[in-house]
C-alpha cells in the first residue's frame, strides 16, 4: 500500500503498481463470480472482470429488460448467464448487485445459497449497516466484503474502456477466511478501479447517500433550477439561462475544476468571475449548511434508510418514478437543455 497524505492526513492508499492485475487475476483465479443484478452496477462490473479474465457468470431474472440486455453483451443462458439462485449457489464471490430494495426481498433466497468459504461482495454498505431493516445478516462462515466504485456503472464501464479506471472505496466487515482483504483488493483492480482507499460499511454508506442527495445530485439539480428560475424571471431568455446555469459549468468550468482543483479554475477566468466567485462562495456555503446538517442527521439516523425502503418497495414505484423523471424532462429549463445539447458542434449534421 503506498501512504499519501490527504490535506495534512495521512492515508493507505491501493494502486494498480501494489496490487496489478495479473496478482488478481491469481487470487481469483479459483473463484467463480457471480454478479447478481444486470441493472446499474452490474453490467459494467461484470463485463470489465471478463475482459481482464476473470471467470464471471450473471445473475438475473428472465423475462426481463436486463436479461436481454445480459444476452446482447454476450453472457449465454445456462452457461455463464442464469437465474439469481443458480447463480448464486455457482459462484464463490457473490457480488450482490440488485438493488437496496430488491437486497432485501430477495436475502432469505441468497443466503440459503451461501457455503462456507463464500465472499459476499457488496458495492454498498446498505444492507449490512442498516440491517434492522433490511433484516440482511449475513451468516458467520462467508468473508463480507465491499467495493464501492465512485461513479456510476456507466462511467465505472467507459473509465475502464478508455483505460483510466475509476477510484472505489473498499471495506471488509466480515473476515471468515483469512483472506477477505486480498479477495477485496482483488476484485476491485478486477472490475477496472484506478486506485482503491479504505472505507468502512458504516463510512461508505453514510457518505455515499450524503453525497448522493447532496452535491453529486439532489443540492446539483436544485440550485441549478432556483439560478434558471431566478434569471427566467428577471427577464432573460431560456436559453440564456440555462447556458449560464448549466452548460457552461458541464462543458468548461467543471472539466477545469476536475484537470487541477477549484483554484485553478478560479485563476482561468476572468478577474471579474474571480472576484464575484469569491465574494459569493461562503454566503452560499453558509447558507446550505444547515441544510446538510440535516440531511447527514436523517442518513445516520436511518430515516433515509426508511424512506428509501418504503417508496422502492412499493409496487407502483416505477410508474411514480417515471412521472417524476418526466416532470423534470418536460420543465423548460431541461427542454431547454435539449436544444442546447443538439447545438453542440458534435451533434452538427455534416
Amino acid at each position: 500500500m503506498a501512504k499519501l497524505v490527504f490535506g495534512g492526513v495521512e492515508e493507505d492508499i491501493v494502486t494498480r503498481e501494489e496490487f496489478p492485475l495479473e496478482k488478481a487475476r491469481e487470487v481469483l483465479k479459483d473463484e467463480v463470480v457471480a454478479v447478481l443484478g444486470y441493472g446499474v452496477q452490474g453490467p459494467a462490473q461484470a463485463l470489465n472482470m471478463r475482459e481482464n479474465g476473470i471467470n464471471v457468470i450473471v445473475g438475473q431474472r428472465s423475462g426481463t429488460s436486463s436479461w436481454d440486455k445480459a444476452i446482447e453483451d454476450g453472457w449465454v443462458p445456462g452457461e455463464t448467464l442464469f437465474s439469481l439462485t443458480e447463480a448464486a449457489q455457482r459462484g464463490t464471490m457473490i457480488q450482490y448487485l440488485v438493488s437496496d430494495a430488491g437486497q432485501k426481498l430477495l436475502w432469505p433466497e441468497i443466503k440459503a445459497c451461501l457455503n462456507p468459504g463464500d465472499a459476499l461482495y457488496f458495492s454498498h454498505g446498505f444492507s449490512i449497516v442498516y440491517k434492522d431493516q433490511t433484516s440482511v445478516i449475513p451468516p458467520e462462515y462467508v468473508d463480507v466484503i465491499l467495493v464501492a466504485p465512485k461513479g456510476s456503472g456507466r462511467s465505472v464501464r467507459t473509465n475502464f474502456l478508455d483505460g483510466s479506471g475509476i477510484n472505489s472505496s473498499y471495506a471488509v466487515f466480515q473476515d471468515y477466511t483469512g483472506r477477505a482483504t486480498e479477495r477485496t483488493l482483488a476484485a476491485g483492480v478486477a472490475i477496472g478501479s484506478g486506485y482503491l482507499f479504505p472505507t468502512t460499511f458504516a463510512k461508505e454508506v453514510h457518505s455515499d447517500l450524503t453525497g448522493e442527495r447532496g452535491v453529486l445530485m439532489g443540492a446539483l439539480a436544485g440550485v441549478m433550477e432556483a439560478q434558471y428560475n431566478v434569471l427566467r424571471k428577471n427577464g432573460h431568455s431560456p436559453s440564456e439561462a440555462f447556458n449560464e446555469t448549466v452548460e457552461e459549468l458541464t462543458q468548461s468550468l467543471i472539466r477545469l475544476v476536475a484537470q487541477n482543483g477549484m483554484d485553478w479554475m478560479y485563476a482561468n477566468c476572468s478577474t471579474t468571475a474571480q472576484r464575484g466567485a469569491l465574494d459569493w462562495k461562503d454566503c452560499f456555503r453558509d447558507a446550505t449548511a444547515p441544510v446538510f446538517d440535516e440531511l447527514y442527521e436523517s442518513v445516520i439516523s436511518g430515516e433515509e434508510t426508511r424512506i428509501t425502503l418504503e417508496a422502492n418497495s412499493a409496487p407502483d414505484y416505477k410508474v411514480k418514478l417515471d412521472a417524476e423523471l418526466k416532470g423534470i424532462r418536460e420543465s423548460e429549463m431541461w427542454q431547454t437543455g435539449a436544444v442546447v445539447r443538439s447545438l453542440r458542434p458534435e451533434n452538427w449534421k455534416k
